[in-house]
Parts: structure tokens; C-alpha cells; sequence
């Protein structure tokens, strides 16, 4: 494995980007098996080109399939258990081969930051046991009907925190069948398109929605409610006593207080009033040319916090204090002027008093 690691660094060059190192794989397993194939020619015919060829020569009657036997591809001069053991053997490590890359993709395009570990190992065994069932039971209608009452008398109940998790599972399922009735090629095809498609829409958060409620719609009504300053409207503290423990209580205490500093003494003007949050691939590029920007645009700014994501756009979250002669646009029209090429999107959040002081004025 450490062999197959160095291997995958060489090709991708040490990148960490998951869509190069997963078509760094692919690859290097095409090489592997074009190579099988050129000096092992019958390798061709068990992983699923027989069962290809026999499908397009046109329809088979059920009692004619079942005649077919199972395909062999070497040669006659191998005992038939040595040939059904080889067989089998690069059926099994076939079928592990194309679900190594689905479990890595499974364990790196988590939205929560833990995944479920038994679910990333089941990835791994359970396609090689329902490869070995099909194995078993393709030949014999008997064994199916016989495999049938047992799965219904033993029975598996489980539950997965995530829907995905369930996607997975039907696609270790799918590639255990395929292995199963000897037609690797579609699993690897199955394997390749599903942790392209899967990865790619992790990346790009396909699906989020679009009207994502900014912080002040989402915390402003209930912040004043805990404040007691909304009329009518109050949170007592006998009820913060059933809502909170010790802990929670110290914790938000600890935010607060770092809020007020970051707000700055009573009877001024809070220190920050708005929030510049950019996403880009360059981190250390795009610091330093939206720093140029908030220099000349901004009254005051800092950088509040830089998440970097493995595989995804890093974030960056800025505090910046916007003069009144400057609007909205205007800040996002400085911080694209300066750094477009190094930002992959932008956008500001203004607080509460911004909007009181635009609205007055």
C-alpha cells in the first residue's frame, strides 16, 4: 500500500487535490490491467469481455444461460480448480481494487467532520461476500431460491445516521453483483463515474440553497429577545437556568465577552459593522491583495478567521468597519478589483447598525 502511495504522490506530483489523485489512481489501474492483458490475454476474458461478447450476439433463452456455465478464461491446460480458484481470486481482488477509491471518497467528502468507520469498512468487505454469493448460487437455480429463504429467515436490521451512507451501500451491493456474474468492466465503469460525480458535487456544494438567511435575519430576534430589548418581549433568567447547565452557561459568557471587545466600549460606534467573507485556492495569494483593498477602503478590518478546507476552497473571514461614504458594492467592487484572479467568490454581511444608520439617512 505504501508502494501504490508513492506511486499515486509520482503521478499528481504531491498534490492533495482529491480529483487528481483519484484520476491518478484510475490510471495507474488501467496501466496495471492494460498490461495484465497484453501479456496475459485470457485476463481479458474473466474480468467481463466474454460475458460483453456473449451479450451482443443476441438474446439467450433462461435455459440456455444456465447452460452457459460459468466462463473460463485460461487456457485448457490448467486443472478446472486451478482455473476456477484463479479465477475467483481476480474476481475478488478486482472487486477490492475498484472499492479502495469509493471508501476514500466516502471518508473525504463528509459534510460533518466524523464519519462512521464501520460503514467505511463495510464498503470493503461487503461487496467481496456478495461477489462470492453470486459465485456460488449463479448456476443453480436451486442455491438462489435455497440463498432467497435464508436472507428471509436471518435478518439484518441496521440504521444509518445519513442517507448517503445508504448510497453507499447499494453501490457496494452493485459492484458485488457485477464482480459476481464476472463483469468487472461494468464495475470498474460503475466505480469511476459514482466517485467522479459524487466528489465533484461535494466540491462545488451542488444542491445548497441559495437564500441562505444572513446572520442578522437569523440571530437578530432572538439575540434582542435575550437582551431584553425588544418590547413586550423578554427572556428570563429562570428560564436561561432550565435552558442552560454550568458549561453552556461559562461558554457563551466566554463569547460574549469576546463580542464586546470586538465591539469596543459603550456609547461609541462599534468598532466593526460588517463581515467580508471570501472563499479562494490561494490562500496566502488572496490575504495579501484583499489586505491592499481593505486599506484603502476600509476604515478599520481584521482578519477574524481562515478555515482551510482539503480538496475545497479555503475561507477566509473578515471584521471590517465600512465608512459611511461607502457602500455594500463598493467594499465587493475593491476586493474583485484587487484580487479576482486569487478569489473564487466574495460577499459582505452588514450588521444591524449599518442598516439603521442607511435607513436614517
Amino acid at each position: 500500500m505504501g508502494f501504490f502511495r508513492r506511486l499515486i504522490d509520482f503521478f499528481t506530483l504531491g498534490s492533495d487535490h482529491p480529483v487528481r489523485r483519484l484520476l491518478a489512481y484510475y490510471l495507474v489501474l488501467a496501466a496495471v490491467v492494460g498490461v495484465l492483458i497484453y501479456f496475459f490475454p485470457v485476463f481479458d476474458k474473466v474480468i467481463g469481455s466474454a460475458q460483453i461478447d456473449a451479450a451482443t450476439t443476441g438474446p439467450q433463452v433462461l435455459e440456455d444461460g444456465l447452460k452457459s456455465g460459468t466462463i473460463r478464461g485460461f487456457d485448457a491446460e490448467l486443472s478446472p480448480r486451478l482455473e476456477f480458484t484463479l479465477s475467483t481470486l481476480i474476481i475478488l481482488m478486482g472487486t477490492l481494487v475498484l472499492m479502495l477509491p469509493v471508501s476514500w471518497v466516502y471518508m473525504s467528502t463528509r459534510y460533518n467532520k466524523g464519519h462512521d468507520q464501520q460503514v467505511a469498512q463495510t464498503l470493503i468487505f461487503l461487496p467481496l461476500v456478495v461477489a462470492g454469493v453470486v459465485l456460488v448460487v449463479q448456476n443453480s437455480l436451486a442455491l438462489a431460491f435455497s440463498l432467497a429463504g435464508v436472507v428471509a429467515a436471518v435478518r439484518f436490521r441496521t440504521t444509518l445516521r445519513d442517507t448517503r451512507d445508504v448510497v453507499f451501500i447499494f453501490l457496494a451491493i452493485a459492484v458485488g453483483f457485477a464482480a459476481g456474474v464476472q463483469t468487472l468492466i461494468v464495475a470498474a465503469l460503475v466505480s469511476v463515474v459514482f466517485n467522479f460525480v459524487l466528489i465533484l458535487t461535494w466540491r462545488y456544494d451542488f444542491g445548497r440553497s441559495v437564500l441562505t438567511p444572513t446572520a442578522v435575519s437569523e440571530w437578530g430576534a432572538p439575540l434582542e429577545e435575550l437582551a431584553g430589548s425588544r418590547a413586550g418581549k423578554n427572556v428570563s433568567d429562570r428560564d436561561l437556568v432550565l435552558a442552560l447547565d454550568q458549561k453552556q452557561a461559562l461558554a457563551l459568557a466566554e463569547r460574549f465577552a469576546r463580542v464586546r471587545r470586538l465591539l469596543g466600549p459603550q456609547g461609541h460606534k462599534p468598532r466593526y459593522n460588517a463581515v467580508l467573507t471570501v472563499t479562494t485556492e490561494a490562500l496566502s495569494e488572496a490575504q495579501a491583495a484583499i489586505a491592499e483593498a481593505l486599506d484603502q477602503v476600509a476604515g478599520r478590518w481584521r482578519l477574524d478567521e481562515a478555515v482551510s478546507n482539503e480538496g475545497k476552497p479555503s475561507e477566509l473571514y473578515y471584521l471590517v468597519r465600512i465608512r459611511k461614504s461607502m457602500s455594500r458594492d463598493d467594499l465587493l467592487t475593491a476586493v474583485r478589483d484587487r484580487a479576482a484572479d486569487k478569489i473564487t467568490s466574495a460577499d459582505v454581511q452588514l450588521s444591524k447598525t449599518t442598516d439603521e444608520h442607511e435607513d436614517k439617512s
